[in-house]
């Protein structure tokens, strides 16, 4: 059964039983990008979609200032009282900062091919600034082509690559627009949000699932993300890029199932 809600402005959709997960995106997409990835979770779990402020359905909600800070206070109203909370690339960053600062109905957390800061420094791999910049000038020109470009380096190595595109766009585009604000504040979020320090007081238990083939987050950063948050798991699939549920599903949902179910 799907079921749609609107609480204070944010919808949500919940589909299946069981315990209550709860899916974020990443830049760009919405929740349509979840959209084959669902039922591999929805038999076990109550799978709960939520669109990021200003993205998809809730494209008109766009808090200022726009930081993962405002993500997070936006979303955690419509949070289930206990959830395990599952961002994908940025939203694995509102997903860690709602671990931080909803430490009473977030009980478990899992970032998929994330990271407490995306951009790349000094000791840091992560994404060129030069790349991001980039972004940030085709942006303001033409919104689907910079998609497009994006999708193109997410499936990146990936041997489905031209499937795994090819399913994101036809998903993604039967959700609404995204707010062109919340487009260009959220990429900026990539090139200015740094958790790094915060991190380590995330006690919920913790999975990090990434794939080896990712160019966006680097499988080279694992080691200091790690030493940053030493009792998360790490989980990475060998032949999967950015987006490891759209191109190895049931092995992504099975490591999920398994994280959760260890916890009881």
């Amino acid at each position: 059964m799907l079921k749609t809600t609107i609480e204070q402005k944010l919808i949500t959709r919940t589909q299946g039983t069981g315990k209550d997960l709860v899916l974020l995106h990443g830049w760009g997409m919405n929740s349509g990008v979840f959209s084959e990835f669902v039922p591999y979770l929805s038999e076990d779990f109550a799978v709960t979609t939520i669109d990021l402020p200003g993205f998809g359905e809730n494209n008109a909600v766009v808090p200022s200032p726009y930081t993962i800070a405002s993500l997070s206070d936006a979303i955690a109203p419509v949070l289930p009282s206990s959830c395990v909370v599952i961002g994908w690339s940025l939203g694995g960053l509102v997903a860690q900062q709602l671990a931080l600062s909803q430490p009473d109905v977030v009980t478990d957390l899992v970032t998929i091919a994330s990271t407490p800061r995306f951009l790349a420094g000094p000791g840091w791999p992560g994404i060129a600034g030069d790349l991001l910049n980039q972004f940030e000038q085709q942006l303001a020109k033409d919104y689907a082509k910079t998609l497009e470009r994006f999708l193109a380096i997410q499936a990146m190595g990936s041997p489905s690559a031209k499937q795994d595109i090819k399913t994101i766009r036809k998903r993604v585009a039967q959700f609404p627009q995204p707010s062109s604000v919340a487009l260009k504040d959220a990429l900026r979020l990539l090139s200015e949000e740094d958790l790094r320090q915060h991190i380590g007081r995330i006690r919920q238990p913790t999975l990090r699932l990434y794939g080896r083939l990712d160019s966006l987050v680097p499988t080279s950063g694992i080691d200091r993300i790690c030493e940053l948050q030493p009792n998360s798991d790490t989980v990475v699939l060998p032949h999967a890029s950015h987006a490891p549920f759209i191109s190895h599903p049931q092995q992504s949902a099975d490591i999920v199932r398994q994280f959760v179910s260890s916890r009881k």
